[in-house]
């Protein structure tokens, strides 16, 4: 459990980081709403600039309390390497080589039978393309 002096201390930091509230209007809420990057989980809406100033800093300190508790869903704070999903050892491994492809557009009815018989059809088309080369 997080005592009120840690909060309050994780408070001012994280008020720091968000610098002077500046709220925004937008005319599809009818609202002035102000959120920061650095926490885009805490957003508030008012019907004032004032009221949005004077009551954000609440619901990031209601945040900061849960984080401090371990009381947030995983995809909120969660840690990215910034690899897009690539994971460590994950992909072909160096120096392998790819056999080249090329789409080709089949008849549906070829495609289908290909599809139930590929190895039957590959091995007759690398027939073919010896007995063309001699």
């Amino acid at each position: 459990m997080a005592s009120t002096k840690e909060i309050k201390k994780h408070l001012k930091i994280a008020l720091e980081e968000v610098g002077k509230i500046k709220p925004w209007f937008d005319k599809d809420f009818d609202s002035w709403i102000f959120s920061h990057p650095s926490y885009p989980d805490v957003e508030y809406a008012g019907k004032t600039k004032a009221e949005v100033i004077k009551n954000y800093h609440l619901y990031l300190r209601d945040f900061i309390a849960e984080r401090l508790k371990d009381n947030l869903a995983p995809h909120i704070e969660k840690a990215v390497k910034g690899r897009g999903g690539k994971r460590e050892g994950a992909g072909r491994p160096m120096g392998t080589k790819k056999e080249q492809k090329t789409r080709v557009y089949l008849p549906s009815d070829i495609a289908i039978w290909y599809q139930h018989h590929p190895s039957e059809v590959d091995r007759s088309i690398r027939q073919m393309m010896a007995r063309a080369r001699h």
